[in-house]
């Protein structure tokens, strides 16, 4: 298993298969993009299917999340999936995607194996959407999103993250969309993970004004604490129930004590955590002819050094170099 010093269990394997993304959202990276990953750099789908391999036999993983950057934009993503789900144990699998070519995808990728999916969406205007991702691709996340739900890939949830000035009004709105598509809707608070290292504490939609704005049409109940396990998302019944609307507090009420991710870089790190300074290569490890036990216990070693948290609230908080295109969120 992957153990650290806390006792915390890491089950959840993020893995990130490029860096690269056609939108270029504004809480993450320039309108210029940045300086991709050479194909060299980056693990082949070999690597990527034997290290999910090591994760789930040896190591204790049950879940694996395909991220990017967008990684729709993996030419191999499908075929990667299909060889994921042979496995024994079969990982549970789900996909963060922009939605921008999920529209034709979202057939072969349930076939192939995949549970489900996460879409971001941050706003139902489309020139608030331009504005946002700098690109006018509005309806193509909306018919994926259709299409991901019709294919099966569900529960589809949807991420937003709300920004002064843009869309910060838009909560209730986006909620009460989401309940009649039957989306589950996730707000994220803004991270410190944008590449032109811009983030603003002071300036950030807090989980507290997002709740405060949901309910001026809402009613919300917790959710019971033993219902929420490790997810990220603290969780409310709308109105009753049973449909519900999560908020991640990534920053003002971080969820550490219960964390159980590991991380995957698209070229090949084990980060312990998305706001970790430090990485431990495996991709060396698998490039000069390691065995699977060496591998595993490289990641174990990774793993036992995890921090208590991520320490956003420390005075001596430094933001990874690394924007989250590179991390995978």
């Amino acid at each position: 298993m992957l153990l650290d010093t806390y006792g915390r269990v890491a089950t959840d394997l993020r893995v990130s298969l490029t860096d690269r993304c056609n939108l270029r959202c504004t809480y993450c990276m320039p309108e210029e993009g940045l300086q991709w990953l050479a194909k060299p750099e980056l693990l082949t789908d070999d690597e990527i299917v034997r290290l999910i391999r090591i994760a789930t036999t040896d190591l204790g993983v049950t879940e694996v999340r395909f991220t990017g950057g967008e990684p729709l934009l993996r030419p191999g993503l499908t075929g990667i999936v299909a060889r994921c789900a042979e496995l024994e144990p079969r990982p549970r699998m789900s996909l963060t995607t922009n939605g921008i070519g999920l529209e034709r995808t979202a057939t072969a990728l349930r076939e192939a194996g995949l549970d489900r999916v996460n879409v971001s969406l941050d706003t139902l205007d489309p020139e608030t959407f331009q504005r946002m991702t700098r690109r006018k691709r509005h309806d193509d996340v909306l018919r994926g999103l259709a299409a991901a739900r019709e294919a099966g890939l569900t529960p589809v949830k949807v991420n937003a993250v709300l920004m002064p000035g843009l869309n910060d009004q838009e909560a209730p709105e986006l909620l009460e969309w989401a309940l009649e598509e039957g989306y589950e809707l996730r707000f994220i608070e803004q991270m410190p993970l944008d590449a032109q290292h811009g983030w603003q504490r002071d300036g950030m939609i807090t989980a507290g004004d997002i709740l405060e704005s949901l309910r001026t049409r809402f009613t919300l109940t917790p959710e019971r604490q033993e219902e929420r396990g490790s997810a990220p998302a603290e969780r409310w019944l709308v109105d009753g129930g049973p449909q519900r609307v999560g908020v991640i507090a990534s920053v003002t009420r971080p969820f550490c004590r219960a964390c159980d991710r590991t991380r995957l870089t698209a070229d090949g790190q084990v980060r312990t955590c998305l706001f970790a300074t430090e990485e431990s290569d495996l991709r060396g490890a698998l490039r000069g002819g390691a065995s699977d036990a060496e591998i595993a216990a490289l990641w174990r070693k990774a793993m036992w050094g995890k921090k208590a948290g991520a320490g956003i609230d420390d005075p001596s908080f430094v933001q990874p170099q690394r924007p989250m295109s590179a991390i995978g969120g």
